[in-house]
């Protein structure tokens, strides 16, 4: 074990009286570091990646790897002879329809962003204090990868399982097909049920409104028409949006 030397008396009166100064020093050079200087802003610390991103309005799923935004003109919107009133934002578990179940919902993980606009159509030529025929919800979902056809064939087997279901005490069917003609791929629903009066009594006639779905390169939309106050909707008219809109979605995406 060492000892400890003691220091001679002299170099203990030297080193006793460096103490203060040094301690003078070190108190000096921390007041120095600390102040900002009169007028400079107070330092931040820098915000991270996931502070600064916002998640895509009403967005089911997004994926982390990519954010996108639809603009308003990626939706249709209607001429002005059938245009009972302009398009109006809508959210999207509003906009989709439903089936049996959350059939529309199931974007999964892929989905980078969704939105909707909802169209309030008339027939051409109508009085304008007529009431409206129908009103259009049209949602858009934008995918990464295949995501968008993993997503018509999630919608297909969901659609197969559904050959109807009940709806407001009424049995409503459903029929689907392909589209054709518009967009990389595409499929429209049928939904048929018994008629009713505005006092809710059946008529003993059927009413019946559709829903169309197409893919546009890298992204779904999904147009549901749906008649004014439960009366059936105008294929027609969802044939005209539906190629519209494809082709709206097809010059945002170019």
């Amino acid at each position: 074990m060492s000892r400890s030397v003691p220091l001679p008396p002299a170099r203990t009166r030297r080193t006793l009286a460096l103490l203060p100064l040094l301690g003078t020093i070190a108190l000096a050079a921390a007041c120095t570091t600390t102040d900002d200087p009169p007028g400079s802003a107070p330092a931040t610390t820098a915000p991270t990646s996931a502070a600064t991103s916002a998640p895509p309005t009403e967005s089911p799923s997004p994926s982390a790897s990519t954010r996108v935004t639809i603009p308003t003109s990626a939706f249709v919107e209607l001429p002005a002879e059938l245009r009972k009133s302009p398009r109006r934002t809508t959210p999207v578990e509003e906009a989709l329809p439903t089936l049996c179940g959350n059939e529309f919902g199931t974007g999964g993980r892929q989905v980078t962003a969704s939105a909707a606009m909802t169209v309030t159509y008339q027939t051409a030529g109508e009085p304008a204090s007529n009431v409206p025929q129908g009103m259009i919800h049209q949602t858009i979902f934008t995918f990464d990868g295949a995501g968008a056809s993993a997503y018509l064939d999630r919608l297909r087997t969901a659609v197969q399982a559904c050959p109807s279901y009940e709806q407001a005490g009424n049995r409503v069917t459903v029929k689907s097909e392909v589209l054709t003609g518009v967009g990389g791929e595409g499929l429209l629903l049928t939904r048929t049920w018994p008629e009713t009066s505005l006092n809710g009594e059946r008529t003993g006639g059927t009413a019946s409104s559709q829903i169309a779905v197409a893919r546009v390169d890298s992204a779904v939309t999904v147009f549901n028409d749906q008649g004014w106050e439960g009366t059936s909707g105008n294929p027609a008219i969802l044939d005209r949006v539906v190629r519209d809109g494809v082709r709206a979605i097809d010059a945002w995406q170019r």
